[in-house]
């Protein structure tokens, strides 16, 4: 069933437990998602990204969401989140469309800049019911510098500044960077957990974490104890998808043209990851 995703992050960070934030492209990663919630009984989140309401076109992908949702799971919580707006004219696209939940990343701006824009991103929303994810730091990307010369403390989150950030636009939750990255993005060796803790402290809404396709249940565990109730992935559900076209595509003793087993065994593929994550994560057995 379609739920707001402010509530599935609230009972998250009441009940001491993460969700995943799955983003999806088309019919068969979003039927994957949401059978692997049916099946683990998860609330989850799928989100999409400007390239794919682009791609998709933005009205078909949402709607293929809501109506799957709908259709096929009215016994888990679902949640349809815009992940990574770069722009107040994305947000307002994305909301004119339906999305009850969007990101605003600012990250790339200045500080000034990421709040001015921020503040007009919830003022905007607020006023037609739909909350906000801002963020505050940079989670990098592979191309945006060389690893092996990061400065990790220009990228992370400033605790200071997250406190004064939350009260003054008053998102519903915060995108945080303690050293983690998108994609293939080598991330710091250690997560700031320290850092984290003292975000945590400053600030009340859920904190959110990207780049967390490669994340094991060590580090997870560390970072849920101090206030994380949310994962992105999309790499790891990207890379099963993948795979297994390149299996069907290199197996020479079962040449199929059958696009619906080929697919089909991408689903299952992408299925199976996104159930390893919600046991990871906790949220297995809470809708």
């Amino acid at each position: 069933m379609i739920t707001s995703v402010k509530e599935i992050l609230q009972k998250a960070k009441e009940g001491g437990y993460a969700v995943g934030a799955f983003n999806t492209v088309n019919l068969e990663t979003t039927k994957a998602i949401i059978e692997a919630a049916k099946e683990m009984r998860s609330p989850v989140i799928i989100q999409v990204t400007e390239k794919t309401i682009d791609y998709a076109g933005g009205r078909a992908i949402f709607n293929l969401i809501k109506n799957c949702a709908e259709f096929y799971a009215l016994e888990v919580p679902i949640g349809i989140h815009l992940d990574h707006g770069k722009s107040f004219e994305i947000v307002q696209r994305a909301v004119g469309i339906g999305f009850g939940s969007v990101m605003y990343d600012g990250s790339r701006k200045e500080y000034e800049d990421n709040l001015v824009v921020t503040k007009k991103v919830v003022e905007f929303c607020h006023g037609k019911g739909v909350d906000v994810q801002a963020e505050l730091g940079n989670v990098p990307y592979i191309g945006e510098g060389e690893i092996s010369e990061i400065n990790w403390e220009e990228y992370m989150t400033d605790p200071g500044q997250a406190k004064s950030f939350v009260a003054e636009t008053g998102v519903d939750a915060l995108a945080v960077a303690i050293g983690n990255a998108h994609g293939f993005f080598k991330e710091r060796n250690t997560p700031d957990y320290a850092r984290l803790e003292m975000i945590h402290k400053n600030v009340d809404v859920p904190l959110i974490l990207h780049g967390a396709s490669d994340w094991e249940n060590g580090r997870v565990a560390e970072v849920i104890k101090r206030g994380i109730v949310c994962f992105n992935v999309d790499t790891a559900t990207r890379i099963a998808f993948v795979n297994s076209l390149m299996k069907a595509a290199k197996d020479q003793n079962d040449i199929s043209f059958d696009v619906r087993k080929i697919l089909g065994d991408a689903r299952e593929a992408v299925k199976q990851a996104v159930m390893e994550k919600i046991k990871i994560f906790g949220s297995d057995g809470k809708a």
